[in-house]
């Protein structure tokens, strides 16, 4: 429905909000993100939570609201933060194409299973200004 979140944005939106802060399921889990059907899953790979875990709360905050903002409704569709990466052969496993979100300074790698409705986040990546996105995968 139109203007309401479902229980996993509500369940992150509550964590924000300075309660706990959580991770997306693994892609091995039951579990995900959005349970609305017109909207993506999106499930990380057990390497991405790893880097997810890494990083300090805001910046971990920060990508799973970008994750949840540009990825549950239209993960194909290239826009200013969002594109495909041509002829990029990631050292993860994944199903081609193989797309990049920019959230600032980090890049969140993932692929889309388009039957599915499921969005595999593979890798989430510092960025520095003088690399390029194959230097960093």
């Amino acid at each position: 429905m139109a203007g309401e979140e479902c229980s996993g944005q509500q369940a992150l939106a509550r964590r924000r909000r300075g309660r706990t802060a959580s991770i997306p399921p693994k892609i091995d889990s039951p579990q995900s993100l959005c349970h609305d059907p017109c909207v993506y899953d999106i499930q990380l790979a057990s390497g991405a939570e790893q880097e997810l875990k890494k990083l300090s709360a805001f910046h971990r905050n920060t990508i799973i609201d970008a994750m949840e903002r540009n990825l549950t409704q239209e993960p194909t569709h290239t826009s200013r933060n969002r594109k495909m990466l041509i002829g990029l052969i990631p050292p993860w496993t994944a199903e081609p194409p193989v797309w990049e979100l920019r959230v600032g300074d980090y890049r969140v790698f993932y692929d889309v299973a388009e039957e599915e409705q499921v969005v595999y986040i593979r890798a989430i990546r510092k960025k520095p200004a003088a690399r390029t996105t194959k230097d960093i995968v």
